[in-house]
């Protein structure tokens, strides 16, 4: 492997061990040994649960092709799985709410280790049926885990401040470390004990399993609305007026679509980007350094959420033009550097930039998640936050549909380039966010319901 790739890793190793051991008092949080009890065990189980997910992402395309399905099925596979997640996940994840978070993230267990089972079928339909349970899965994974976790943490009387601790951990352990372990573990499955593609999928299912039964024994069960009326269609009425009526829920799920749909985007075409002539890179080891990336992010975030300044809604207005200049490279490497003739070889000089560049974007991601956690805990009423968060990824996944139907339809520098816009539109779209932050609430989630319960009569 060229020392290029082993410099850029070992720089971020660096990076992220020096900003973790130059922590002083002023980028900790005092907390009290209740709460760090709480906190380590919330974060065995998410550190599980992204174990099952980061086993299976590596070797869902290969093992499809294994099958003998080509690039056109594999697609339709895929984009079955952000339908799924968009249409299906978005009721399910909704339902956490009224039904209980606890046993949405249970569901999402069970319905993530089905998925895992059908991965042992070669046959299409029931291979399609996993992708829809893995899409129900996704939904719940990004709502149910936040909003049991946000509900247990006030419900416990724990300083609102030490959520940023949990996020930024969450993050740092479940998007970084357990990412590389996983992308290792299942490379040594796969490769070490030939066991074949199919076995990162029965490892995940064991790692879910291990999570639930965590859950099962030691989590308590909270909810979201506690009124009588358990109509799902008035959930999501109450959810569409919070957003329509609150300019800063409405902001937050608007920037919170840009930056993951330009992030799933991204998965996509690293890969091309990278190599345009065929050109042999180590991909484990490049995502094994994404991630790393990315726990430096989460290690920065840590550290500027334990602060009071900056703010979060100040800072990631910087994050957001950073990203979408590190998301411009590939089409100012195309213009500027000249292109290679050869087919196959090293990175080229250009990949190497573009390299460079997707670290910093996946350093960004770091930052990001947990300072979209934060704002959420803020900003979204604890009625309705598991709905409120899957309404947010409708959009998100209608993208991202659209982006896998169109993907060989436009040159990658142009979907970039529409990465790009997108992370700077959020950026204008945060400072807007920021400006209104301090404005008060214009109404309750209780007056509206109140208020929408008595004009229903009218309405007959």
């Amino acid at each position: 492997m060229e020392l290029f790739y082993f410099v850029v890793f070992g720089a971020l190793g660096a990076l992220v061990a020096a900003l973790e051991l130059s922590k002083n008092n002023k980028d900790r949080i005092n907390t009290s040994p209740a709460f760090n009890s709480f906190k380590n065990s919330y974060l065995v189980v998410y550190s599980l649960m992204m174990a099952g997910d980061w086993l299976q992402g590596p070797y869902v395309y290969y093992l499809y092709s294994t099958y003998g399905f080509g690039k056109g099925e594999i697609g339709q596979l895929f984009i079955a799985g952000f339908g799924s997640s968009m249409l299906f996940g978005t009721i399910v994840g909704s339902l956490a709410d009224k039904q209980g978070r606890r046993r949405a993230c249970v569901t999402y267990c069970i319905t993530y280790i089905l998925s895992c089972i059908t991965k042992h079928s070669p046959q299409y339909k029931i291979l399609m049926i996993g992708r829809v349970l893995g899409g129900i899965a996704t939904s719940l994974l990004f709502s149910a885990f936040e909003s049991w976790l946000v509900a247990e943490h006030n419900k416990r009387g724990f300083e609102q401040q030490w959520l940023s601790l949990t996020f930024s951990k969450a993050i740092f352990l479940g998007n970084g470390l357990v990412a590389i372990l996983s992308g290792l573990f299942g490379n040594l499955l796969v490769d070490s004990f030939s066991l074949g593609p199919v076995a990162p999928f029965d490892a995940a299912a064991c790692f879910l399993a291990i999570g639930m039964a965590i859950i099962l024994s030691s989590w308590t069960e909270n909810f979201g609305d506690p009124s009588e009326n358990k109509d799902l269609l008035t959930q999501f009425k109450g959810a569409a007026v919070a957003i329509a009526s609150d300019e800063k829920i409405a902001l937050l799920g608007a920037i919170q679509s840009l930056f993951e749909g330009s992030m799933y985007t991204f998965v996509f075409l690293w890969t091309p980007a990278l190599s345009p002539n065929d050109e042999d890179i180590p991909h484990g080891f490049i995502f094994a350094t994404f991630m790393l990336a990315s726990m430096l992010g989460s290690s920065l975030a840590s550290r500027l959420m334990a602060r009071s300044s900056p703010r979060v809604e100040s800072y990631m207005q910087i994050v957001f033009v950073v990203s979408s200049a590190a998301l411009l490279l590939p089409i100012l490497t195309n213009f500027l550097v000249a292109p290679s003739e050869v087919k196959g070889g090293s990175i080229s000089l250009a990949g190497c930039l573009q390299l460079l560049g997707f670290c910093t974007f996946e350093a960004c991601v770091g930052i990001f998640w947990p300072s979209i956690m934060k704002m959420r805990s803020q900003y979204i009423p604890e009625e309705a936050r598991s709905t409120i968060m899957n309404f947010f990824r409708i959009p998100l996944n209608i993208f991202v549909c659209v982006v896998l139907y169109n993907v060989n339809a436009f040159p990658i520098t142009v979907m970039f380039g529409m990465c790009s816009i997108f992370l700077f539109v959020a950026s204008i779209l945060q400072r807007r966010l920021m400006a209104i932050s301090d404005k008060p609430k214009v109404e309750t989630w209780t007056a509206m319901k109140e208020r929408d319960a008595e004009a229903e009569p009218l309405n007959d």
